[in-house]
Parts: structure tokens; C-alpha cells; sequence
């Protein structure tokens, strides 16, 4: 089978962090995932390329790599805001008209929305350079503080560790949930974080040790098939549930009610990867009730239905009935 091509497009001063975000997710074969990616990289002008920690790297490859690209990344550029050159522009815009994605990670953002990339389209950046961002391209819908945003044919992330985020997504998007938890658990990372999550808590952690969700989170998600409801939540962690949803905002970035309802479809989108169990089934197991409510909130989160999802990244396959030779 094919590998997908993803190509990195690297510019001077690069931040090594970002470029590892895509490089860790694309370009690591580990002895225990199938290796479905080819990454490499390339820059406007190849040979050394200075790096904002002080190093160089060699880049051994140009502009002309993005033409066989399936992802093309851009993991940064600095500063925010500079201009680019037409070719780098007309490069991407090449590449995307013969039907590469286009990603962006932090201020790669501004690359894309200077190759035309985000007219008319939502993204997002850091969140120190959104407003930014904003003013220099009034065409483009600024999402302040959400991780990443993803069109399909064009992506982008916030900073950072949020560029990981994005990068998993997109794993999960072409080969399922499954596969891209099997790499996230070798980063050493949790397997999922949705795009529209906070940039940032409002508290970089909590208080005190005891007020961590941590405990609650790792008892919750052993007991989705039950009736777990954010009253129960509350109960077992001894909050009210306002206290309770406070602490969500703060350490999690979202809702009590909407990290449930993520655990159970992350849970959902597994067992239709790696099972054969009715959606029926998969429904109950998971906590939600009923195979019609299980549709709708795959529609509304994933804008598929379970079983195209099945059909796309099933891993395991009803044995076909043998033919009738008599």
C-alpha cells in the first residue's frame, strides 16, 4: 500500500517544537504501528537553516518536494505576520489545487491566509498573534480559542502543543481512532482533544493536588456503559455540580456534559473500528442509550454515520458466505 506523503515546509529562524509535532505524529515507524506516512522536508531555499534555539539544520530539499505531497505542513514561520515570498505562496497554492491538504501549525496560519488559503474560511493561531491575524486578514473568520480548525482540504492549529492535537486529528481522520491512540499512547500522550477545546485554562493547574479532575476522569471513563451523568460526576468527586463545571473550564477547557459525550464517541468510533458488535450494542456499551441517539450525535460531531465510519476504518470483517458450488 501506499504511504502518505506528508511534506514539512521549514523557514528560517524554525522552531524545532513545532516542526516536532509533525515529525513525531508522520515520521517515527514504531516496531508496533503499522507505518502508514512518509514525511520529509523541505524550504524555499535549501542547505542550512538557522533554527530559533540557536542550531542549524540541513535541509536537503525545496519548493519542488511540495508537488508530490498528500499533507504539507507548515510548523511555524517567523515572525508572525512576514511577508512570504510569491513563490512560497505559489507553491502552496499548487500544491492544494492538485489536491494536497494544507496544515498549519501556530503562525503557520499566516502563510496560509497569505496565499489565500483562508478567504472566506475560520482558523486559528496562538493566541497572542489571533488579533493579529485578524487585522491583517479581515477575509479570514478568526477562532480566538479553540486548538485547531479543520476544513478537510485545509488545517490549522493554535500553538504549540496544540499543533500534536491537530496532528492526531488528522491521523484519526484518515485511519481511525484506534490507529491514532495506538500513537498517541507511544508519545506518552492522551489520544484526543477536540478542536474546539480552550486554547488555554484559565488556571495552568489547580490549587491544590487535591482538586485535580484526574481521579474523576480515569473513573469515569471505566463506567461509560453506566448511567453517568454529570449529577453523578459531581456526586463522586463531593461537588455541586457548578463547582464541578468550574473546574472542567479551568484544568479541561470545556464542559462536564461535553468531555462525557467525547469519551463515549472516542469509545464508540473503537468498537466500530475493532469489533463486529451491532450499533445497537456499541450504543449501549458506551452509554448512549439507544443506536438512533448514537447516530445523531455521530452525525452532529462527525458527519458521518456509524456505519459508513465502520465501513471506512473497520478492522475486523463478517467472514464472506461460501459460494454455492453445487
Amino acid at each position: 500500500m501506499t504511504r502518505h506523503r506528508v511534506v514539512a515546509l521549514l523557514n528560517p529562524p524554525q522552531s524545532p517544537f513545532e516542526l516536532a509535532c509533525a515529525a513525531e505524529v508522520f515520521g517515527i515507524d514504531r516496531p508496533d504501528v503499522p507505518a502508514h506516512y512518509d514525511f520529509r522536508i523541505c524550504a524555499e531555499h535549501p542547505g542550512l537553516l538557522q533554527t530559533t534555539v540557536g542550531y542549524t539544520m540541513l535541509v536537503d530539499a525545496g519548493l519542488a518536494a511540495l508537488q508530490e505531497a498528500d499533507t504539507v505542513i507548515v510548523p511555524g514561520w517567523q515572525p508572525p505576520g512576514a511577508p512570504v515570498s510569491q513563490t512560497v505562496t505559489e507553491a502552496l497554492r499548487a500544491a492544494h489545487q492538485s489536491g494536497a491538504r494544507i496544515v498549519a501549525i501556530c503562525t503557520g496560519a499566516f502563510v496560509l491566509a497569505q496565499a489565500g488559503l483562508l478567504d472566506g474560511r475560520s482558523a486559528t493561531t496562538h493566541w497572542r498573534h489571533t488579533a493579529l491575524l485578524a487585522a491583517a486578514f479581515p477575509g479570514v473568520r478568526v477562532a480566538p480559542d479553540v486548538l485547531y480548525v479543520d476544513h478537510g482540504d485545509v488545517a490549522t492549529s493554535a500553538g504549540t502543543g496544540a499543533g500534536i492535537d491537530l496532528c492526531l486529528h488528522l491521523v484519526r481522520c484518515d485511519h481511525g481512532a484506534a490507529y491514532a491512540a495506538q500513537i498517541a499512547r507511544n508519545m506518552v500522550l492522551p489520544p484526543h482533544r477536540d478542536g474546539s477545546q480552550l486554547q488555554y485554562a484559565t488556571q495552568p493547574a489547580p490549587a491544590r493536588a487535591d482538586e485535580s479532575l484526574a481521579p474523576l476522569l480515569q473513573w469515569a471513563t471505566t463506567r461509560l456503559d453506566t448511567q453517568l451523568t454529570v449529577g453523578r460526576l459531581a456526586g463522586h468527586a463531593g461537588l455541586s455540580t457548578r463547582t464541578l463545571a468550574r473546574r472542567f473550564t479551568e484544568q479541561l477547557g470545556t464542559s462536564p456534559g461535553q468531555w462525557l459525550l467525547g469519551q463515549r464517541l472516542d469509545a464508540a468510533r473503537t468498537l466500530l473500528e475493532q469489533t463486529n458488535f451491532p450499533v445497537e450494542a456499541i450504543a449501549t456499551r458506551v452509554g448512549l442509550a439507544s443506536a438512533v441517539n448514537l447516530r445523531r450525535h455521530f452525525r452532529a460531531h462527525l458527519g458521518t454515520t456509524p456505519g459508513a465510519y465502520r465501513r471506512t476504518f473497520g478492522e475486523t470483517r463478517h467472514p464472506e458466505p461460501t459460494p454455492n458450488t453445487a
